[in-house]
């Protein structure tokens, strides 16, 4: 199954929630794949080592193989399950390479990227490959959606979140008919015993979780495993309802 985490804008906590619902399916025993598929502002690259000489950058741009830009990550503590992570490329260069890429390479890296669904799923037995996207309505992002199977999107409570998520449900979603649900992230304890409610129209679309704000995010300075560590935390909880809930769609 493909799991690409989306959101409308940058800081929503998108990519956290990518690493550790990986984390999470691969604390299940499953083995899982993570990509870095945010190609504008890669970040996984703080996080992870790349012990190969490729990225996902090269793949995209034709130059290697799917399997060369696997590296693998399973921390210690998880004892039954693998996680591999492809990363792309941080530097610079890569990404003002990146972004100068026409509509013609942009289709031409959808194939690219539905072969590499392909081979992931049947040929290297994945049981999770989850993309963590860019923001936004660029073509790497709705190449990232169109090659999943569920599509999380992420959002904060903030207003201008909340109405440019909106519109993308409408105006996107409902176009590629994914399996979609809507994680709130970041939510004011207000809300969350009832105090005050979201102003957010789905469109039908399920709310799967509603993550709380969290002090210790804000203090982990980047450190994107830190629930992990402690396994009684509400995001470690959230992260669990979660995966169980895309096991049922």
């Amino acid at each position: 199954m493909i799991v690409t985490l989306h959101s409308y804008k940058g800081g929503t906590g998108k990519t956290l929630l990518s690493v550790n619902l990986a984390m999470t399916f691969a604390n299940l025993g499953k083995k899982v794949c993570l990509l870095d598929l945010d190609l504008r502002a890669p970040s996984l690259s703080s996080t992870f080592n790349n012990t190969t000489n490729c990225w996902i950058n090269n793949y995209l741009n034709k130059s290697c193989k799917a399997e060369n830009i696997l590296s693998e990550c399973t921390p210690q503590y998880i004892k039954d399950g693998h996680l591999f992570v492809g990363l792309a490329n941080p530097s610079t260069e890569a990404i003002r390479d990146m972004s100068s890429k026409d509509r013609k390479w942009e289709m031409e890296a959808l194939g690219r990227l539905l072969s590499l669904k392909e081979h992931l799923l049947t040929d290297m037995n994945f049981d999770y490959v989850v993309c963590d996207s860019s923001p936004g309505l660029q073509y790497s992002s709705i190449n990232a959606i169109v090659i999943a199977d569920v599509v999380l999107v992420v959002t904060s409570v903030d207003k201008s979140d909340v109405d440019g998520t909106q519109r993308m449900i409408r105006d996107l979603y409902d176009l590629y008919e994914k399996k979609t649900g809507i994680v709130v992230n970041k939510v004011p304890q207000t809300i969350l015993s009832g105090r005050t409610h979201i102003k957010l129209d789905t469109h039908n679309l399920p709310i799967i979780d509603l993550i709380p704000c969290s002090c210790d995010v804000l203090q982990s300075g980047g450190e994107y495993l830190f629930a992990f560590e402690k396994k009684e935390h509400p995001i470690t909880q959230s992260l669990s309802k979660i995966a169980m809930k895309i096991r049922q769609f």
